[in-house]
């Protein structure tokens, strides 16, 4: 599929709640991959610096970790959303944190967007491309099960093209911020600024650091830097010179694998999306007293990051609910292939025909009236996983997690 105007395929994805890959090629060679989930971009790849956006990123934002003393294998970093998989690795082994990780998604999509306008030409909203033809993709093959941060793709345009038409009115549409600066008349230079700023600039501006990299050095806007070194890049005095990327170290030998963890027994994992407090706590009480692990969710609005996230193998799902219903959280998990499966258990304080009739029709496995009591909770449990529910606990054995 060809489009002149990327901006609607955008719109489209988000229209349809699309899930799966957008793939845009620019005639340039250039290539961008937008990863969809329900509609919201979740992540992004590709562009001039992969490895080199990962370092910088993960500097800003993830500082405690030493992305040079990483060991990662030839196979770590073969599939396209590589950055994304050490991401959700990390977070795993609560080496960083979901802000952390919600800052690194939203910067990345940022940037891979701000270079799909510059290298594609378009500047407003009607677009029309002045440039070539753009090739478009949907791809529905891969789509990430386990998004750690839903954005916005409408907020994402916005901000997207705010940023570019701010960069356009400083003079700065020619100039990429992945160019690196090199200082080719330092006697020029001397004479113009004050010792203190020619031994910054000398410092800085070796030709080895992009004005992207430069700016996350000086913790500042990549806008007002670039602006700032546009009077000498004109007079000649620094030119801008493109980088290839900075691949990550590979460990060379064919790694041995890691001894594998001695596997404990799983323990189910059951959720709970209710907003009222009293009925998490009775079911808590219940759950946790039975060995298994326990996940409250009282804000519908996270109720499916977090399910996505956390994957329980049963969820008691409460029907009325402020923003979001029971039977919209249900028909939205059954549209994710992990879910296909996953029992869904609808509380409801109204144990009526037309509410059963409407909860099957959405998804849901079976219904539980209010208020819970513990052998029907069990019973239910045991009904579903019969395998693993087990009816007594050690005592201390169970994990307890809260959102």
């Amino acid at each position: 599929m060809v489009s002149d105007n990327v901006l609607n395929e955008f719109k489209t994805c988000t229209q349809l709640q699309y899930n799966g890959q957008l793939n845009i090629k620019s005639p340039k060679g250039h290539q961008w991959t937008f990863y969809y989930r329900l509609g919201r971009i979740v992540w992004a790849a590709g562009g001039t610096h992969p490895f080199r956006r990962w370092r910088r990123l993960m500097a800003q934002h993830c500082p405690q970790i030493d992305v040079e003393k990483m060991q990662l294998r030839k196979q770590d970093i073969s599939i396209s959303y590589w950055d994304y998989r050490l991401l959700e690795i990390l977070y795993k082994r609560q080496k960083i944190q979901r802000e952390q990780v919600h800052a690194i998604v939203d910067n990345t999509i940022a940037e891979l967007l701000f270079d799909l306008a510059q290298q594609s030409n378009f500047i407003s909203v009607s677009g029309d491309a002045s440039g070539a033809t753009l090739v478009v993709e949907r791809n529905e093959q891969v789509v990430l099960e386990t998004p750690m941060s839903f954005t916005s793709a409408d907020l994402s345009m916005k901000q997207m093209l705010e940023s570019w038409q701010m960069w356009s009115a400083a003079g700065l549409a020619n100039i990429s911020p992945d160019f690196a600066p090199i200082i080719r008349r330092p006697e020029q230079l001397q004479q113009q600024v004050s010792p203190s700023v020619y031994k910054n600039f000398v410092t800085l501006i070796n030709g080895k650091s992009t004005l992207r990299d430069l700016s996350a050095k000086m913790k500042q806007n990549v806008l007002p830097v670039s602006r700032s070194l546009l009077p000498y890049v004109l007079k000649g005095i620094i030119e801008l010179v493109e980088l290839p990327d900075l691949p990550i170290n590979i460990l060379d030998s064919p790694a041995t694998p890691t001894p594998a963890q001695p596997k404990k027994s799983k323990v189910p994992v059951i959720a709970c999306v209710d907003d009222s407090p009293q009925v998490c706590k009775m079911l808590e009480d219940i759950v946790t007293a039975n060995g298994m692990k326990f996940i409250k969710i009282q804000d519908a609005i996270q109720a499916l990051p977090i399910l996505i996230q956390e994957k329980p193998d049963l969820i008691f799902l409460d029907l009325i609910m402020p923003v979001a219903s029971g039977y919209e959280i249900c028909t939205q998990l059954r549209r994710i292939s992990h879910f296909a499966n996953t029992p869904v258990v609808i509380l409801t304080g109204n144990d009526g025909l037309l509410d059963r009739v409407r909860a099957k029709v959405v998804g849901s496995t079976d219904f539980l009236t209010k208020p819970v009591a513990p052998d029907r909770v069990m019973s239910i449990i045991r009904k579903y996983l019969p395998m693993q529910a087990s009816p007594v606990a050690k005592p201390g054995t169970h994990l307890e997690m809260c959102h």
